[in-house]
């Protein structure tokens, strides 16, 4: 084990920090052999070596659960005849008994989780910084559990809409914890494997959604949508159970200057059986969180948008924004855009089931992408958006000839297909992304806004697409493929000239690259250890 005395202490030695230039900063230094070390460990030995931080972090996960099932859940509805009875109007001539809820309504009831979830992000910050991971998290379980009462015992369509949007406060915060908890608690092997959890949590939220509204839908009394509503009372209970033997994040206990803390808490993530050196890794830490300090002072939000900040907030914001505008929505609305295409409620619903199964496999995909095969973050999600942008493209042509049986099919089937794809691509990679991209000590702050910018995104879509499927308003159907394809190419070609590669990098390493403006498409290539050993060398022969 390394001497556990401080060698980031300004007061033990001043000298070599206090008196450095910003250039003399930008270098790895007394972190050279962890930097090595972490992109020496491999996956299975940092599984071996922090099987207490797997587990947490997938822990932390469950909230993210409730932020997918809530989502999804309330789009199924418009599919569920007892929902259509209960709040929707009679459509078409004759008397045929087809109840559709109207489109003003499903953008009221969609919205609900989107505009909860733009305030919570953003509120998210302070509490996150001041009282920690853990306490925040508790604290938005048990507000969660107050608002599903409401949406239980909702007894009008718009007492259903105030408990969406302020349920949709706490799943604000949930999808900023995750992936900022996750990545602090790993080394840098896990860290994809643990982020992209964040999105498989919220396919699974979805799964189980559309699962329970297909066992409900030939339901025609209230159970059929207040059950699933009292399933949501399952996981804050058990996150609530769980929280007080969960460790503290090590980053925001260093930037507490709790440091013997941030050492118990590397302690309990990591295993007694073969553990890292611990000292090491917190010296890791210690240093990024010093760097961090020399080259920002403070960690306003107002900071995420000045400097290289401006950039890693950037890049941020828009590949989370890319779920939405992408084609995302149609996930969404899955079971209701299979319905509108033509299917019958059943089939539609055992579409829409297979629809998110396929988005858990797909999801399960991206880890031996990444641990595995090797590929980075950069090649999955860039390949990722040339896929996906054809199959919307395609489900557009296949759109215009109405009336084919086999066209509806073939565009249900392109639609599964698309899901794929993104779920093992976009989807999770996203995670890891924000994750590592911004700095540690702006992180929950970059999070909170790219996660708000992507549900005010959503809140757009909500509106739009009731009216671009509903068959009395635009009643596109597939040929909502041709607009989200659009936008898919213009995501596509910023991806390729905006978007970095991050794998394999340390957080000081990524500060590191950013502060020297080293343009996106070198950051893969660009050595850091390799160019400090050649100055050391350089530096002994001149003396």
């Amino acid at each position: 084990m390394a001497s556990t005395k401080n060698p980031v202490d300004v007061d033990a030695d001043p000298p070599d920090r206090r008196g450095a230039k910003r250039d003399e900063l930008l270098e790895i230094e007394a972190t050279r052999a962890l930097t090595a070390a972490e992109h020496a460990l491999g996956f299975w030995p940092a599984i071996r070596q922090y099987p207490q931080a797997t587990f947490w972090s997938m822990f932390f996960c469950l909230a993210v659960v409730m932020a997918g099932y809530d989502a999804q859940i309330i789009t199924s509805f418009y599919a569920l005849p007892a929902f259509q009875l209960r709040y929707g109007d009679p459509v078409g001539s004759g008397g045929s008994g087809h109840y559709e809820v109207s489109a003003p309504w499903q953008m009221a009831l969609g919205m609900g989780n989107p505009v909860g979830q733009v305030l919570g992000a953003l509120a998210s910050g302070y509490p996150l910084e001041r009282f920690g991971r853990r306490r925040t998290l508790a604290a938005c379980c048990v507000w969660s559990i107050a608002l599903v009462f409401v949406q239980f015992f909702a007894t009008s369509v718009g007492m259903l809409c105030a408990g969406e949007i302020l349920a949709g406060l706490a799943y604000g915060f949930y999808v900023v914890i995750a992936p900022t908890y996750s990545s602090e608690i790993c080394p840098l092997a896990l860290r994809g494997f643990l982020t992209t959890s964040v999105n498989l949590a919220f396919v699974i939220g979805q799964f189980v959604a559309q699962g329970v509204a297909a066992g409900l839908e030939t339901r025609l009394d209230e159970w059929a949508y207040k059950a699933p509503f009292a399933l949501q009372w399952l996981w804050p209970v058990i996150i609530l159970a769980g929280l007080p033997f969960a460790p503290e994040s090590p980053y925001w206990l260093v930037r507490q200057g709790r440091k013997s803390d941030a050492r118990h808490a590397l302690v309990k993530l990591s295993s007694s059986r073969s553990p890292p050196d611990i000292d090491q890794v917190l010296l890791g830490i210690e240093q990024t969180d010093l760097l961090e300090q020399e080259l920002e002072a403070t960690t306003s939000y107002r900071d995420c948008f000045k400097g290289v900040h401006l950039v890693r907030t950037e890049i941020s914001v828009m590949v989370y924004l890319i779920q939405v505008i992408g084609g995302n929505p149609l996930i969404a609305y899955a079971t209701y855009f299979f319905e509108k295409a033509g299917l019958n409620p059943s089939d539609a619903f055992n579409m829409g089931v297979g629809n998110t199964a396929l988005g858990f496999v797909g999801t399960i995909t991206s880890w031996p992408l990444m641990n595995y095969f090797g590929f980075g973050r950069r090649t999955i999600y860039n390949a990722g958006m040339v896929v996906m942008t054809v199959l919307l493209f395609i489900i557009g042509f296949l759109s215009i000839p109405t009336g084919n049986t086999g066209a509806v099919w073939a565009m249900a089937t392109l639609m599964d297909i698309w899901t794929f794809t993104y779920q093992m691509t976009v989807g999770p990679i996203c995670f890891v992304i924000i994750s590592e991209i911004s700095a540690t000590r702006l992180r929950s702050k970059t999070i909170a806004i790219a996660t708000a910018v992507q549900a005010a995104a959503t809140i757009v879509t909500t509106v739009a697409m009731p009216y671009m499927l509903n068959s009395d308003e635009a009643n596109w159907g597939g040929k909502a493929g041709f607009l989200f394809g659009s936008i898919s190419f213009i995501c596509f070609v910023w991806c390729y000239f905006r978007l970095p590669e991050s794998r394999g990098r340390t957080f000081e390493e990524l500060d590191i690259l950013f502060q020297r403006r080293i343009p996106a498409r070198q950051f893969k290539h660009y050595d850091l250890l390799g160019e400090g050993e050649a100055g050391s060398r350089v530096a002994k022969e001149e003396a």
